[in-house]
């Protein structure tokens, strides 16, 4: 933590900020601890799970699980903001209307030197 050098653009993470990390109270490090066992105590029943050698049900994940439903109903839990809004149109209308001044201009410049007499319209195959 010592030779930790902060960004320019970026805020000290909240783990490594002095502040937060020694002047902790000692009911904030109790919950602190507690939440440690039960992660410890949750992955050590999912190992026992995992590993039992006369397994033959599958595991129940509730974070998959929560992932699956979440990918599997993308549209009832969408919310539209401001960011997916700009989004969608920079992938949608933005190229759109690229693609259409870029082949306009080329239409233009091309019947311009036709209608110079610099280049031959040819046949064409579609009107």
């Amino acid at each position: 933590m010592a030779d930790y050098k902060e960004a320019p653009l970026a805020s000290r993470p909240k783990t490594l900020d002095p502040a937060e990390y020694f002047n902790l109270s000692q009911d904030y490090r109790r919950i602190e601890q507690d939440r440690a066992a039960m992660r410890a105590n949750l992955k050590r029943q999912f190992q026992v799970q995992l590993n039992n050698p006369h397994r033959k049900e599958l595991i129940e994940d509730p974070a998959l699980t929560r992932w699956v439903y979440a990918r599997s109903h993308i549209y009832q839990n969408f919310k539209p903001t401001s960011r997916t809004s700009l989004i969608g149109a920079m992938v949608t209308v933005v190229p759109l209307l690229f693609w259409f001044g870029v082949l306009k201009t080329d239409r233009d410049k091309r019947e311009e030197r036709i209608q110079a007499g610099t280049q031959n319209r040819g046949y064409p195959l579609s009107y």
